[in-house]
């Protein structure tokens, strides 16, 4: 059951419209008189206590079924060839039938030098989330929490109290960093000082405007009852500027919607330090158009360039405006 959710998942990403995300209505100032060469900037930043040639990462998404192992494959080599951080999909149907591990061991057999991300819901034992970090040998591990599409999900969760002291014990009994992830809802203020209360030091926002699981259940679902929540939760820049008090008390990274490189500099810009993508990099194995990405990474290097910066850490220094909707 859980890997033909896997691929469902993976066919209404595929197909799914975008949704109004929020990001035109943060505007930058431009500078006309910039202070740098092209060959002055770096993208160099550090996030998850290891420094990274860029500030974005592949996102989780997939992995469970046969179809999905030559999607990480991909993904893999993808970020292999431009040094990036990789997350894979909810490992959980590896964890229920080990015979799905190798659609998650693909990505460290392919890229054995990357830094990975493992991922389990936050219904995760010690137990279960040591073994995910040990199926990928995983640098890192993410906790998503996604009540929204538990709850339009037929097959979905109905008990959620647990989930903080899970978390709570997950971290404290792990030795790799610990991301606590939305699935594409955003966390709001008060969840975030839920998670610094019990020691979580990274949290990926992850707001409304990307990958729309309320849609994708939705369209699984025989009921189809769930239309008018389509646009339930925060965006991505609601969330970051929601926690802008809390960003020096836990390291934000920012994902949701993101589809542009100005989109990942407006991240940076509200306090993220990191993005993480899905849909983008996702189309461009599936469309074989990976050369894309060369061109996504040198307009982020144009773009400090506009706003007078020459490396990603300083874009916390400039300013910018807010429109609304």
């Amino acid at each position: 059951m859980r890997s033909k959710r896997k691929d469902e998942h993976l066919l209404y990403a595929l197909e799914q419209d975008t949704f109004y995300d929020g990001f035109e209505g943060v505007r930058l100032t431009h500078q006309s008189l910039p202070s740098y060469d092209m060959s002055d900037v770096s993208l160099q930043s550090t996030y998850l206590n290891r420094t990274f040639e860029t500030p974005i990462y592949i996102n989780a998404m997939t992995g469970g079924s046969d179809k999905t192992l030559e999607v990480n494959k991909k993904l893999a080599l993808l970020a292999q060839k431009h040094k990036l951080a990789m997350a894979v999909g909810s490992q959980h149907v590896a964890l229920d039938d080990p015979q799905y591990e190798k659609t998650f061991r693909i990505v460290r057999e392919n890229y054995p030098e990357g830094f990975l991300i493992g991922n389990v819901n936050a219904n995760a034992t010690v137990e279960e989330a040591k073994r995910a970090i040990e199926m990928i040998d995983a640098n890192a591990l993410g906790i998503h929490i996604n009540p929204a599409q538990e709850l339009t999900m037929d097959e979905g969760d109905r008990n959620f109290k647990h989930w903080i002291e899970n978390i709570s014990n997950i971290v404290a009994s792990v030795d790799v960093p610990v991301i606590v992830k939305e699935v594409g809802n955003g966390m709001s203020l008060e969840t975030v000082e839920k998670l610094i209360a019990i020691g979580v030091k990274h949290v990926d926002v992850s707001g409304r405007g990307g990958t729309n699981f309320i849609w994708i259940e939705n369209k699984r679902s025989e009921a189809k009852r769930y239309d008018y929540l389509e646009n339930w939760g925060l965006t991505t820049v609601e969330s970051l500027v929601d926690n802008i008090q809390h960003q020096k008390k836990v390291e934000v990274i920012a994902s949701g919607g993101v589809t542009s490189p100005l989109d990942v500099i407006k991240c940076l810009v509200l306090g993220a330090k990191a993005v993480g993508m899905s849909g983008m990099f996702l189309k461009a194995v599936m469309n074989n158009e990976e050369e894309k990405i060369d061109d996504f990474i040198e307009d982020l290097k144009k773009l400090l360039i506009l706003v007078d910066v020459n490396s990603p850490s300083k874009l916390n220094t400039i300013r910018y405006h807010m429109n609304g909707r």
